[in-house]
């Protein structure tokens, strides 16, 4: 799971003459970037690093089937995604996107209610293609991770026990059969880009899957649910809203662990266990 490694300027869109629901073709050959002042990182951690090179992106991956589903998800992807320049593994190298993020966990979204619209829109179109051809996780592994991060938490006095017990309760409503769609698996605010409220591309593909349409929706609108509405009207359909927040306890409950141990702090305002504690 990464978590707040958004690149400070997405990475481009394919050409503006190629159709968004055509196949994105891997250019073997390198990009080039002469006359490049600095090298700036975006995020680094001892599973991955992103690197801006220019107008280059490149992300370096200790696993690189992680980088073989990302290629492969945004081929298949009838959104807009990065456009693919070159990979030589360890290394993925990107373009760059227009526009900016649609925001930031624990700070206010500068986007308008139209462009969370418009997100929700784009997770339609996406739920609404063919499934990829690789499974996502069984139910009963989604529910036992569940129970080892509770105890992880509650043993090492991470969070009040009363806070854990409380939120577990709440993300087991999302523990249920779905019929699995193409998810993202990983639908940050900070992998939706927008221009003038328009979706320009959805970055961070490597843990795109078969899965549960409504965890995509509430990981879009984890720590923001003052846009849910908004969002769910882009998507067009009823949505079930327990089913949402059960996932937004999930989760935030899974993720503490990952985050600490990678120098991450979820106890920040608005983050993580923010959401936990306004389940109280």
């Amino acid at each position: 799971m990464r978590h707040r490694d958004a690149e400070p300027r997405a990475m481009r869109h394919r050409d503006a003459d190629s159709p968004a629901i055509k196949p994105k073709r891997v250019d073997d050959r390198s990009a080039m970037m002469a006359d490049v002042e600095e090298v700036e990182v975006v995020v680094a951690h001892d599973e991955r690093a992103t690197l801006r090179v220019g107008e280059v992106f490149l992300k370096i991956d200790a696993d690189p089937a992680r980088t073989d589903v990302e290629v492969e998800a945004m081929a298949l992807a009838p959104i807009p995604t990065p456009r693919v320049l070159w990979r030589k593994p360890p290394v993925l190298a990107l373009a760059a996107l227009p526009g900016t993020a649609l925001g930031r966990l624990g700070e206010p979204s500068p986007a308008s209610p139209a462009a969370w619209a418009a997100a929700g829109a784009a997770v339609r179109t996406l739920h609404d293609a063919p499934l990829p051809p690789w499974p996502g996780r069984r139910l009963d592994e989604i529910a036992a991770r569940l129970d080892g991060e509770c105890g992880w938490l509650v043993t090492n006095g991470v969070l009040p026990p009363d806070v854990v017990t409380r939120n577990r309760q709440v993300a087991e409503v999302a523990l249920r059969p779905w019929k699995p769609v193409f998810t993202h698996g990983d639908l940050q605010i900070t992998h939706v880009f927008v221009d003038e409220d328009e979706i320009t591309g959805v970055l961070d593909w490597s843990e795109a899957a078969q899965g549960d349409a409504l965890y995509d929706l509430a990981v879009l609108t984890l720590g923001h649910e003052e846009h849910l509405a908004d969002v769910v009207a882009g998507y067009g359909t009823d949505v079930d809203l327990d089913v949402i927040r059960g996932w937004w306890s999930w989760r935030s409950l899974v993720a503490a662990r990952w985050l600490v141990q990678h120098g991450f702090d979820p106890s920040l305002p608005g983050c993580e266990f923010d959401v936990l504690r306004s389940r109280m």
